[in-house]
């Protein structure tokens, strides 16, 4: 046989994408895995049982609200009847096997959270959209590297991507019914991917109702779907990037020093988007003989620098060893002559320690220069759609750090409903946090969100309320650095949140994990 194929890779999933709808999914358990994976068969429009002794505040809403059917007692094998599919998600080990046993032997698939041997299938890190949904599998051999893997695919999706598919489901539709012959069903093929590969998604995601009877009238009349044209906001939205001067960055004060007497920009490299550098910083960075930065400033930002980096490596337990080694380096090249940037993540003096920075270089002969940058406790929450002060909602915000020097929990006054609350370095406390916040008179209810690396292309918010953030970002995850944000501001401008780009809306309620 002269013709030769590729051969199989061995060890992948068949992935395929199971119509669920009206089937009966049966849940074993009432946490937080068990909720997300109700969350998951609700979307797929499942009918829901859940069985368990005690259900978590997200499944007692589901219940009171009659999304699901709650079974309040253990599991008994006669709740098996009837089940499409069955999930457990329970602590029992030993229960849990037994459960996969039984389903095995009447034939029902079975998925036993954390229990690989006993899974039919796995669940995989997805990515919602209207009807896109982008599911990435490691095969049950990294799920947490599977949802930043899953993160950096949907960051890099065009603004509108579901809004664009949904688009062409109701042109599909129109066309179907306009031409229904099944003769004709290459010639309505071949006219939508053209239309699908040549044109922008972002202008397929703006289609209105005339824009698709235009569609439609084209392909009626047979004229190529790139004849015809649409005009949109997205034609003239974009702005072009600011031209940054090439002279070079003139100190506020004249250098006095010896000729050789080297110079030192503090810059703040802001929220972790380059172009939301100022441009003085840009112009700073760029005329840098080396740069001394933290270790969480983001790659996008590290790559316009053009001289050496130097990275802090700063470490838990190590964080005074590491500032002593920049300050080394620092001085060692300002000995020099050299142009120094000591870059440091937001703006230095907002919890950032540039003024111990500018304090130690002083007490050397060195005057900082000051390039401030955009904080992410104020623009963190505002690029996520969450302003932290709005009329008639909150008048005042309280910025805290989660992380003193000793390691207590900061001092939280007494809630105030016009306040917004924004805690810096406190996820990894989130539980202790919620507590503190709880002594201190702040309701169950309040909405809280979590603010991940804001100004990335990885940016996500997850939103909760006191009482269920907690569980939220368990079955999340979380995906430092992230702040956060707590007061009625947070859910001010939730439906205009939704469709930042960054945003993945799954995670404004349940995220599913593999």
């Amino acid at each position: 046989m002269s013709q030769t194929f590729r051969d199989p890779q061995s060890g992948g999933s068949l992935i395929v994408a199971w119509q669920a709808k009206a089937r009966s999914i049966l849940i074993v358990g009432g946490g937080a895995v068990a909720a997300g994976r109700v969350f998951n068969a609700l979307e797929a429009d499942a009918n829901v049982t859940v069985v368990a002794p005690k259900l978590c505040p997200e499944l007692e809403y589901r219940a009171q609200a009659q999304q699901i059917t709650w079974r309040n007692r253990t599991f008994e094998d006669s709740d098996l009847d009837g089940s499409d599919m069955v999930l457990t998600a329970i602590s029992d080990g030993h229960e849990s096997r037994r459960i996969a046993d039984t389903c095995k032997q009447r034939r029902i698939p079975v998925n036993a959270a954390d229990i690989n041997d006993l899974c039919d299938f796995w669940f995989m890190s997805t990515h919602r959209d209207h009807s896109v949904q982008i599911a990435v599998s490691t095969n049950s051999k990294a799920p947490r590297l599977a949802n930043r893997i899953r993160r950096q695919i949907a960051s890099s999706l065009p603004r509108g991507t579901g809004q664009a598919v949904e688009q062409i489901g109701r042109l599909r539709k129109r066309i179907r019914e306009a031409d229904p012959r099944p003769e004709n069903s290459k010639r309505r093929m071949t006219w939508l991917t053209q239309l699908c590969d040549y044109w922008p998604i972002e202008q397929l995601a703006k289609l209105d109702s005339d824009n698709i009877d235009s569609l439609l009238d084209a392909y009626v009349q047979d004229h190529d779907p790139q004849s015809v044209r649409i005009h949109s906001a997205s034609e003239s939205s974009g702005m072009p990037s600011p031209v940054l001067p090439s002279r070079t960055l003139t100190p506020d004060t004249p250098n006095t020093g010896e000729p050789n007497h080297g110079r030192l920009i503090l810059v703040g490299a802001g929220v972790g988007d380059p172009e939301l550098l100022t441009v003085r910083a840009h112009r700073a960075l760029k005329e840098a003989d080396i740069v001394l930065a933290d270790k969480l400033i983001p790659e996008a930002v590290l790559d316009i620098i053009d001289c050496e980096i130097y990275t802090a490596r700063k470490f838990p337990g190590a964080a005074s060893e590491a500032q002593d080694d920049l300050y080394r380096r620092g001085l060692e090249e300002l000995a020099k002559g050299k142009c120094v940037v000591r870059l440091k993540q937001g703006d230095p003096f907002v919890y950032g320690r540039g003024g111990e920075e500018v304090l130690f270089f002083r007490s050397h002969g060195y005057e900082s220069e000051m390039v401030p940058g955009l904080s992410s406790a104020i623009n963190g929450p505002g690029l996520c759609g969450i302003p932290v002060t709005h009329r008639g909602v909150a008048d005042q915000v309280l910025v805290i750090s989660g992380a003193n020097r000793n390691g207590d929990l900061p001092v939280v006054p007494q809630f105030m409903a016009t306040r917004t609350l924004v805690i810096l370095m406190a996820v990894k406390r989130l539980e202790q946090i919620v507590g503190l916040l709880a002594e201190h008179g702040f309701p169950a209810d309040l909405p809280v969100a979590i603010v991940e690396r804001a100004g990335c292309s990885d940016q996500r918010t997850v939103r909760g309320s006191l009482h269920t953030i907690v569980d939220v970002v368990a079955r999340a995850g979380h995906n430092p650095p992230g702040l956060i944000v707590a007061g009625y501001s947070v859910n001010v401008l939730s439906d205009a949140a939704i469709q930042d780009r960054y945003l993945d809306p799954s995670t404004l309620g349940l995220h599913s994990s593999e």
